[in-house]
């Protein structure tokens, strides 16, 4: 006997998802714990581009996967209602991330990908003082840094940097704030 459709996609759903935090992940280095919920994106700059005048609105969604060992994440920008599949894909994001804690070193190792522009990063991830820190790089050998400033219960600021060629100078490239969907 087959599954149904509706079968198949409950089925995933319930091995995916997961009510909480494994205890196998130290409540102290629960840095993303937090997230979980969905979010409203005012999209600031993307690309080195400033939109904030364009008023482009994304949303995340965060929650826990994989026994309660991992956090993961939709972006979509633009928000849905917003999409327009024949506009440029440069400024479109529809992807995801997947945190997964890692005990060995006392930190969670990040995979990003996004299929509509092809942009994979690998990072790994911890607090830094008041911070959410991920350093990476992309398969080219560029290193990346992604943080979660002004962190509050409701809202946070993410700030994605590549470094620049002198290998001194990051240079902004996407910038959110995040407002907690009620």
């Amino acid at each position: 006997m087959s599954l149904t459709q509706t079968q198949v996609l409950a089925n995933f759903v319930t091995l995916l998802f997961a009510p909480a935090r494994s205890s196998e992940v130290p409540e102290s280095e629960d840095v993303y714990g937090w997230l979980i919920g969905s979010w409203e994106l005012d999209v600031v700059r993307y690309r080195a581009v400033d939109l904030s005048r364009e008023k482009i609105r994304a949303e995340a969604h965060f929650g826990w996967v994989l026994e309660g060992r991992a956090i993961q994440d939709v972006w979509v920008m633009p928000s849905p209602s917003g999409r327009d599949s024949s506009s440029d894909h440069a400024n479109h994001m529809y992807g995801t991330t997947l945190r997964v804690w890692d005990p060995s070193i006392r930190a969670w190792r990040i995979r990003w990908v996004n299929p509509v522009s092809g942009h994979e990063e690998r990072q790994t991830g911890r607090r830094v003082g008041g911070e959410i820190v991920q350093i990476g790089a992309r398969a080219d050998g560029t290193p990346t840094r992604w943080r979660f400033t002004e962190i509050t219960v409701d809202s946070f600021h993410w700030i994605g940097e590549a470094l620049e060629p002198d290998g001194e100078t990051w240079k902004l490239e996407g910038e959110f704030r995040a407002h907690r969907r009620r």
